[in-house]
C-alpha cells in the first residue's frame, strides 16, 4: 500500500490519548514523509547568535538530505543557505563550526563571499556569469538569539512565533552570551519518540535521580495541564512578571510552541546536585530577580529549553533516520564568565549530562520493543502525560492535511 495513504488511513482511525502505530516510529517510508512534509517544510532551530561572534564565522548542520551552513556576514548579518557548491555539489563547509574571510570548495577553490555571491572560479570558459551561480539560499530568522532556518521556499509567516517568544527571550541577553560547552549524542529512536519522552515526567521519579533534586515532576510545571489553577505556579508568575520578566504560559493556537517559567524546588535556584548555582555571574546582566526558576521554551520539532538564573540549557533534535536521532546540548554562560573562576565545568554539565544519557537509553528500550510484533499503541496517562497528547495531537494535526494534498510536495514548495 502507498505509505502516504497509508500512514494518513492510520492518523484518521487513531484512537485519541493513545500512542501511535508502529510505523510511525520505525518505518523509513513513514520516516521520508515526516521529512517532507514537517523537517522540509517548517522553521527550526539551528544555533545561537552568539554561536557566530564575527564576520566569517560559521556553523553547519544537515537536515535529512539536506547539509546547510550558517554564516554571519560583513555587515553582521547572519544567512544561511545550502552547503552545496555551484559547481558540482561538493560540501563548501565540511567542519561543525569554524571561521573563514571567504567561503572556498576545497574540491576545485570555487570561492563565495559572505553574503554567498560567488567571487572566483578559475579557468572557465569566457562568457560564464558568475552572478548566476551564488550559493543557494535558505530562509533565516534570529528571534532573542535563537537562529531558525526553513528550508521551504515559502516559509511560513515568522512573525507570530517572534512576537510571542521573544519577550520571553530577550531579559536574558543570549546574544551576548557563549556556548560553555556542548554535546551531541545519538538515540537510537525516532525522533517522536525522543518528544514523547521529553513531554513528560511521568518516569522521572524512576530514572533521573539528578534531575528531580531541582526540578518538579508536578504535570503542571510545563504548563500543558493545568498550570493556571496551580497556586505555586501563579505566585511564581506574579513574582517573576512583577520583576519584569514575562512568565505566564502561553502557547500558539496550531500547539507548535509555547512558553512559561516554572519554579524549581524548594530553594533551588539552578540544576546543581545540591541546587545551587552553576555559575557566580548572572547570565544576563539585566536579571537579578531572585529564584526566577526555568523559563521553557519549546518549539517543535526542533527545540526545548531551561533559562536560569546563571546559565541556559538549550537543546536541538534533528532526525537521521527513521530509527537514529540527534539531540545536541549546549550550555551558555554569561559571555565573561571564565571557567575554573566562575564555575566548575563539570558541576554546571553533570546533571543534563546525566539526565540526557538517561533518557537515550530510555527512549532506545522504548524503540526497542515497539519493534515487537506483539506491540500495539497503549494509552496516555492523563494524570501525567497531558504533553505527550498535547505533542502527538500536534503531530497528527500538522502532518494530516499535508497528508491528505496528495503526491509529492511540488517542487516549488522545497527549495
Amino acid at each position: 500500500m502507498d505509505a502516504r495513504n497509508d500512514m494518513l488511513r492510520l492518523l484518521q482511525g487513531r484512537r485519541n490519548g493513545f500512542s501511535l502505530e508502529q510505523p510511525f516510529y520505525t518505518d523509513p517510508d513513514y520516516f521520508k514523509l515526516d521529512m517532507e512534509l514537517i523537517w522540509y517544510r517548517d522553521w527550526l532551530f539551528i544555533g545561537h547568535d552568539c554561536e557566530l561572534p564575527k564576520p566569517g564565522s560559521y556553523i553547519t548542520a544537515q537536515i535529512g538530505d539536506y547539509p546547510v551552513v550558517l554564516v554571519r556576514d560583513q555587515k553582521g548579518n547572519i544567512n544561511a543557505f545550502h552547503n552545496s557548491c555551484r559547481h558540482r555539489g561538493s560540501r563548501v563547509c565540511n567542519s561543525d563550526k569554524g571561521t573563514a574571510a571567504k567561503l572556498v570548495c576545497p574540491y576545485h577553490q570555487w570561492t563565495y563571499e559572505l553574503d554567498g555571491r560567488l567571487l572566483f572560479a578559475r579557468q572557465m570558459a569566457d562568457g560564464f556569469d558568475k552572478s548566476q551561480f551564488g550559493l543557494k539560499p535558505i530562509a533565516c530568522e534570529s528571534v532573542g538569539g535563537y537562529i531558525f532556518i526553513c528550508l521551504a521556499k515559502e516559509p511560513a509567516d515568522f512573525a507570530p512565533m517572534r512576537a510571542m517568544i521573544e519577550p520571553y527571550l530577550l531579559p536574558h541577553r543570549l546574544r551576548e552570551a557563549k556556548v560553555a560547552f556542548e554535546s551531541t549524542i545519538v538515540e537510537k529512536g525516532n525522533w517522536k519518540l525522543v518528544w514523547e519522552n521529553n513531554r513528560e515526567c511521568y518516569h522521572c521519579a524512576g530514572n533521573h535521580p539528578e534531575l528531580c533534586k531541582t526540578f518538579p515532576e508536578a504535570p503542571t510545571v510545563t504548563g500543558v495541564q493545568g498550570a493556571d489553577s496551580d497556586p505555586e505556579m501563579l505566585a511564581h508568575w506574579a513574582k517573576c512578571e512583577a520583576a519584569g520578566l514575562p512568565s505566564k504560559f502561553r502557547i500558539d493556537a496550531a500547539g507548535q510552541y509555547r512558553a512559561t517559567r516554572a519554579p524549581l524546588l524548594r530553594d533551588a535556584v539552578s540544576y546543581t546536585m545540591n541546587g545551587k548555582r552553576a555559575v557566580k555571574k548572572n547570565l544576563s546582566d539585566t536579571v537579578s530577580a531572585d529564584r526566577i526558576g526555568t523559563l521553557m521554551h519549546y518549539h517543535y520539532p526542533t527545540t526545548w529549553n531551561h533559562i536560569l538564573i546563571d546559565h541556559a540549557v538549550t537543546f536541538r533534535v534533528l532526525p537521521i533516520s527513521a530509527t537514529e536521532t540527534a539531540v545536541t546540548t549546549k550550555w551558555l554562560v554569561h559571555k565573561d564568565a571564565v571557567e575554573g573562576v566562575d564555575y566548575d565545568l563539570a558541576e554546571l554539565t553533570h546533571v543534563w549530562t546525566e539526565t540526557n544519557d538517561q533518557d537515550r537509553r530510555i527512549v532506545e528500550e522504548n524503540a526497542f520493543g515497539i519493534l515487537s510484533p506483539a506491540y500495539e499503541p497503549g494509552p496516555y496517562s492523563e494524570l501525567h502525560e497531558g504533553g505527550v497528547i498535547q505533542f502527538v495531537e500536534w503531530y497528527a494535526s500538522f502532518i494530516g492535511p499535508r497528508l491528505a494534498e496528495g503526491g509529492r510536495p511540488a517542487l516549488r514548495s522545497v527549495a
